[in-house]
């Protein structure tokens, strides 16, 4: 919804309700704008206030100003003229890296760049999209609507192992243990920096005050959900370090916030600040090694390299492993070539 709410004044007529919602009872007076910013997903608070001025924005069916204060029982409705998408997942003939299937489940090899279900802004091209093409259909959990046999995710620019569960015994079983943290997973990740020791980083972790698309941790726990990693070191590279992540919980954007949050962020991570030269010298020489890796490697370097869980039906435990894909691998080659050459 965040990209439709750049739009033109909006018509009369022909309107149609994408979110509806009624105010709590126990809501303080609180700016409309403000009030919006924690409910509609990813949207600032400049384009929210853009949509009240063009009056696509309703209190109680009339249009209101930014400075109107929400008051509890409110019916506030966003409208647009065009109907809602719907939620069917239409199939798409996208190629899949599937590392094993079975009755009752399977394991996919994410490539970088895939978004995994179908979003704003990504209602194509998903990772869902191309299993309803590839296999028959797949369960869903409650409340979960089109995301078909998905019981976790990884992000768009993240490469690596998921578990899709083909029917609704094995997306339960695989979802409870995801709830109880009993599925193993394993990331491999180059971060700026040189870490000198084996850790662990947790706290809560909730949208950033500064900005909603940034994930951040607070010691506070009402401010998120509490968040796990544990990380190993397993190769120093002078400027950067290759690491071992081992999720006890699995936020979102949890690695890279983590890492950002201890003054490790991962390499080439626009969004946590990754994309730019954290540690090394003022040379020319070494700003033009920089950029070439972040040519090789034009996202974060995060892979979801191994997965284990118990089977559904054998409860047999199962444990999978990923290489690292080509652009990671090339531009840890290019890091190892420098570090021996400044030894």
């Amino acid at each position: 919804m965040v990209d439709d709410l750049e739009f033109q004044e909006a018509d009369e007529q022909d309107l149609f309700e994408h979110l509806r919602i009624v105010v709590d009872k126990g809501q303080s007076l609180l700016r409309i704008d403000k009030f919006l910013i924690n409910r509609v997903e990813n949207a600032s608070r400049n384009r929210i206030q853009h949509a009240i001025s063009a009056g696509t924005v309703l209190v109680n069916g009339q249009q209101v100003k930014a400075s109107y204060k929400v008051k509890p029982a409110d019916v506030i409705s966003v409208v647009l003229p065009h109907p809602p998408r719907d939620t069917e997942v239409y199939p798409e003939n996208i190629p899949l890296d599937i590392y094993y299937e079975d009755d009752d489940l399977l394991i996919v090899n994410k490539p970088a760049g895939m978004v995994v279900h179908p979003g704003y802004n990504n209602y194509t091209g998903t990772l869902v999209n191309a299993l309803v093409y590839h296999f028959s259909t797949f369960p869903q959990l409650p409340g979960n609507d089109g995301r078909p046999g998905l019981v976790h995710r990884i992000d768009k620019d993240t490469s690596g192992l998921l578990v899709i569960g083909k029917n609704e015994w094995a997306l339960t079983y695989l979802a409870k243990q995801f709830f109880d943290h009993t599925i193993s997973r394993k990331y491999i990740a180059l971060v700026w920096g040189d870490l000198s020791e084996d850790g662990t980083d947790s706290g809560s972790l909730g949208r950033s005050m500064q900005d909603r698309k940034v994930m951040a941790r607070y010691d506070v726990p009402e401010k998120g959900k509490w968040s796990v990693t544990h990380y190993r070191v397993l190769e120093r590279m002078h400027y950067v370090t290759l690491i071992e992540c081992e999720l006890e919980t699995g936020r979102t954007h949890q690695i890279r916030a983590h890492m950002q949050s201890i003054g490790h962020p991962l390499f080439n991570d626009a969004v946590y600040g990754g994309d730019r030269i954290v540690k090394g010298t003022v040379f020319s020489k070494y700003r033009q090694f920089v950029e070439n890796c972040f040519a090789l490697l034009p996202r974060q370097a995060l892979h979801a390299q191994s997965l284990g869980f118990r089977h559904p039906t054998s409860k047999k435990q199962m444990d999978f492993l990923s290489p690292l894909p080509p652009d990671f691998s090339a531009c840890l080659e290019k890091w190892r070539g420098y570090a021996l050459s400044s030894d």
